[in-house]
């Protein structure tokens, strides 16, 4: 059987307009991933700057990233990372009141200088290239402490 050529004409139409719908979907989906990619980003410096804000240390990001770089606001808090939030960006969470924490205890304030003078050994030995498993371990172990001094979860 041979194929007239009104039938061939009718299935390249049909497939150029399959493949411009094809395209438009693909364009669509590029563009949500590209957006999306971008708000997971923000959200992941908001939280790595409350991190450090609220813990005094930064995230280690999977063994997958190889490399994860930002500026820090200018304030180098992150207190403000609601303000400089990108329009079409998820809003931020509205931060959380919470009552005026009791003074620190003398333990709390000896673990916290423990802690502080691990992770400056630890970040000495990063910069040297030296193995790092028993300060990574020391300043766990050094959290856990204080984590458990201080009753927090």
């Amino acid at each position: 059987m041979c194929i007239g050529q009104t039938d061939m004409d009718d299935v390249i139409s049909q497939y150029q307009r399959w493949k411009e719908q094809g395209e438009g979907l693909r364009s669509k989906a590029k563009q949500a991933m590209e957006t999306r990619f971008h708000q997971l980003l923000v959200e992941a410096i908001r939280i790595a700057e409350e991190y450090k804000v609220d813990f005094g240390g930064t995230l280690k990001p999977p063994v997958q990233v190889t490399a994860f770089r930002y500026k820090p606001g200018a304030k180098g808090k992150g207190k403000k990372v609601a303000a400089k939030s990108k329009p079409g960006s998820a809003p931020a969470p509205a931060p959380v009141v919470a009552a005026a924490p009791a003074a620190p205890s003398a333990k709390t304030i000896a673990l916290e200088k423990k802690l502080a003078q691990a992770r400056k050994k630890l970040e000495t030995a990063k910069a040297a290239g030296q193995p790092t498993r028993n300060l990574e371990d020391r300043v766990y172990e050094i959290e856990d402490e204080l984590r458990l001094s201080t009753g927090g979860a």
